[in-house]
């Protein structure tokens, strides 16, 4: 019989069907046992009656939490389950493997007349067991709000005459100056993780792709413990020919994270906020837009922030911080673009005007929630 995925089951109500999953939790009586069993797609409570099925006593009396199991049995309609109001009443229980007991604790146990509470494990002992960690619903929720978040990105400009490339991680020379890069030993010469795909996407423009993208592993040696920098991340790049100026590539921007996080809101909106307490934010278009200078005299005007000498060409950190708060102030927004940075401040492949001012700008984040 073919696997059923448990959000499947209730269209196969008074059907047989097979399921497979981890316990998640497991209550067995000496009359009764109850099986809330998980897969990647949700959960499902197995009832026993051991009376009506006495062939199945001596297997569950083996199975703990977080085992692996095959069940057969038949989908009911049960007002009395939390879990939808469905149950399945099982023929068979094929145990396909059995869990020691879990060397770490995922959640924190509250407190019951009889049980005092249990902490949860410290975030190094569940590194050390992150398969098992890895298992609760919110860490999964995580994974598949990113998937969805992707995958809408990708559709987004597909749609839109895009083309996905993967280009090469292991390279000749350093991609991009500026970054330090990684050495590797390259059988009898020497390679370099790649820091950035640019030139790769700037030989696709040349041959004539027009618009690309690609989702991938980015390096960079920078020696940093702040959260803005990181060895080792995956980039969403995109790159498109016949545009009237960089407020094009701003426009494209705003649209696919506007479109991309309202599919991730309709998909996993209310389960975000039943799990984390907080509620995604998509964003309206258009996007705040704000030179830098002038983000500097509102910051000194409302906040008396005055950068050092010689900062006043890029944003500084705190202004950085302090733009959070005012574009939710002034805009209720999320998003700030700021353009006009000085000359100095910008890597030499930044497109100039006719007076000097590079042709890019940065998008800060205040938050994808609240």
């Amino acid at each position: 019989m073919e696997r059923t995925y448990i959000n499947e089951v209730q269209k196969e109500i008074g059907s047989t069907v097979k399921v497979q999953g981890f316990i998640e939790n497991l209550r067995n009586s000496k009359y009764m046992a109850f099986i809330v069993l998980k897969d990647i797609t949700g959960k499902l409570q197995i009832t026993v009656e051991k009376a009506d099925h006495p062939d199945l006593v001596d297997t569950i009396d083996k199975l703990t939490p977080d085992s692996v199991i095959t069940v057969t049995g038949k989908v009911m309609e049960n007002d009395y389950v939390k879990m939808g109001g469905i149950e399945m009443i099982p023929e068979s229980i094929e145990i396909e493997s059995i869990a020691d007991p879990l060397p770490i604790v995922r959640k924190e146990i509250a407190a019951t007349k009889k049980k005092k509470a249990v902490e949860r494990s410290s975030i190094d002992q569940r590194i050390d067991y992150r398969w098992i960690d890895l298992r609760t619903d919110e860490n999964q929720l995580m994974f598949k709000a990113q998937s969805c978040f992707v995958n809408a990105m990708r559709q987004f400009l597909l749609e839109r005459n895009f083309i996905e490339i993967h280009t090469p991680k292991l390279i000749a020379a350093a991609s991009e100056s500026g970054s330090e890069v990684f050495k590797v030993d390259y059988f009898d010469r020497n390679a370099y993780l790649a820091q950035s795909p640019q030139f790769y996407k700037q030989m696709a423009m040349a041959a004539g792709f027009e618009r690309i993208f690609e989702v991938g592993p980015v390096f960079r040696a920078e020696k940093s413990f702040t959260s803005k920098h990181t060895t080792e991340f995956t980039g969403f790049d995109l790159e498109f020919s016949y545009i009237e100026s960089y407020r094009d590539v701003m426009q494209i921007e705003a649209e696919i994270l506007t479109y991309a996080l309202g599919v991730v809101n309709e998909k996993f909106g209310e389960r975000i906020k039943e799990a984390f307490g907080i509620e995604l934010i998509v964003p309206t278009l258009p996007f705040p837009v704000i030179t830098l200078a002038e983000l500097y005299d509102a910051l000194e005007k409302e906040y008396g922030y005055v950068p050092a000498e010689g900062e006043r060409g890029d944003l500084t950190t705190e202004a950085e911080k302090l733009s959070f708060d005012w574009v939710k102030k002034h805009y209720n927004h999320e998003f700030l673009f700021i353009t006009d940075y000085s000359a100095e401040k910008r890597a030499f492949y930044h497109m100039r005007d006719e007076n000097g001012v590079p042709q890019g700008y940065d998008l800060i984040s205040v938050s994808y929630t609240h």
